[in-house]
C-alpha cells in the first residue's frame, strides 16, 4: 500500500512514519509513505502557491496550476494506479467501511490544503474523493491525512502483529470495544472482573460481547441503525435487552430499506 501525501509542511509526517506500528510497516515495506512538498511545483523562485481569492474575502487560496502538476507528476513515480483524495470538511465522513474501501485501492495521493483551501478547480478537473474526519475545523490537512494513513494501514495484512487485534477492533464487526484490564488485579479498591479471571473462554466471549453492545446502545445508538443489517441474531437480541427502542427504531429502518 502507497500514500503520497501532497502538502506544504512534509516535515509534520517525519516522525508520523516513523514511530509506532506504522514504523515497522515502513520499514518492513508493508507501507510506503512518500510526502511531497507542494512548493516544489510554484513555478517562481518564491515557492509561492497561493493567492487572494476573486470576489474578496479573508484568507489566500491555494491555486490550481501547482495542485495540478503535482498531481500529474506524482502520478507516474508509481505504477498502481492512483486514486485523489482531498481531506475536505465537505466529504464523506471517513469510518471503518471508509477505511476499508480506501485501502482496496491499493495507492492514494492525499491532498492536504490550507488557508481557505483549494481553487475550487482543483476538484473539477481531478474530481477527488472527498474525506473528512469530523465536523471541526482545523488549520490543514495534515492532521486529517494521518488518520486516514493511519485507519487504512492497520487494515494491511501484517501491518498490526495481531491480526484478531483488527477484527476485534471498535467499529469492525459494528461495535464498539469491549472494556480491558491489566495487572494489577486491583486498583484503589477496583478489582479486574472475575469472569476474565475464571479461564472460561465462553463465558469470557459472552461477557465482552455484551459490553461492547452496551456500550454501543447506550454512547452509539447511531452505530446499532447503520449495522443493524449485518448484525447476528445474537447481537440483535442483546441490544433489544439494553435498549428495546433502538432495536425498533433500526430494524424498521432497515425494512424501509428493503421495501
Amino acid at each position: 500500500m502507497r500514500f503520497d501525501v501532497l502538502t506544504l509542511f512534509p516535515d509534520l509526517f517525519g516522525p508520523f512514519k516513523s514511530q509506532g506500528v506504522l514504523g515497522r510497516a515502513v520499514v518492513e515495506g508493508r507501507i510506503e509513505l512518500v510526502t511531497h512538498d507542494l512548493r516544489d511545483w510554484s513555478g517562481n523562485r518564491w515557492g509561492q502557491v497561493d493567492d487572494e481569492p476573486y470576489g474578496g474575502g479573508a484568507g489566500m487560496v491555494i491555486q490550481a496550476p501547482p495542485v495540478l502538476s503535482a498531481v500529474r507528476q506524482i502520478r507516474t513515480e508509481d505504477p498502481r494506479e492512483a486514486t485523489v483524495v482531498l481531506l475536505s470538511p465537505r466529504g464523506r465522513l471517513l469510518d471503518q467501511d471508509v477505511a476499508a474501501e480506501l485501502g482496496a485501492r491499493r495507492r492514494l495521493i492525499l491532498l492536504c490544503g490550507r488557508y481557505e483551501g483549494f481553487d475550487e478547480r482543483v476538484v473539477s478537473i481531478l474530481e477527488p474523493l472527498e474525506i473528512s474526519i469530523g465536523d471541526f475545523v482545523l488549520g490543514g490537512g495534515e492532521v486529517a491525512a494521518m488518520a486516514v494513513i493511519e485507519a487504512v494501514s492497520r487494515l494491511e495484512p501484517g501491518v498490526v502483529g495481531d491480526p484478531d487485534s483488527v477484527a476485534d477492533d471498535s467499529f469492525s464487526n459494528g461495535l464498539l470495544d469491549y472494556p480491558c484490564f491489566t495487572r494489577p488485579l486491583e486498583v484503589e479498591s477496583l478489582p479486574v472482573p472475575e469472569v476474565l479471571r475464571s479461564g472460561h473462554h465462553d463465558k469470557i466471549r459472552r461477557w465482552r460481547l455484551e459490553c461492547s453492545v452496551e456500550a454501543t446502545v447506550t454512547r452509539r445508538p447511531d452505530l446499532v441503525k447503520k449495522n443493524w443489517k449485518r448484525y447476528s441474531v445474537e447481537v440483535r437480541r442483546l441490544v433489544r435487552r439494553y435498549a428495546l427502542d433502538v432495536a425498533d427504531a433500526a430494524e424498521s429502518s432497515a425494512e424501509e430499506e428493503t421495501s
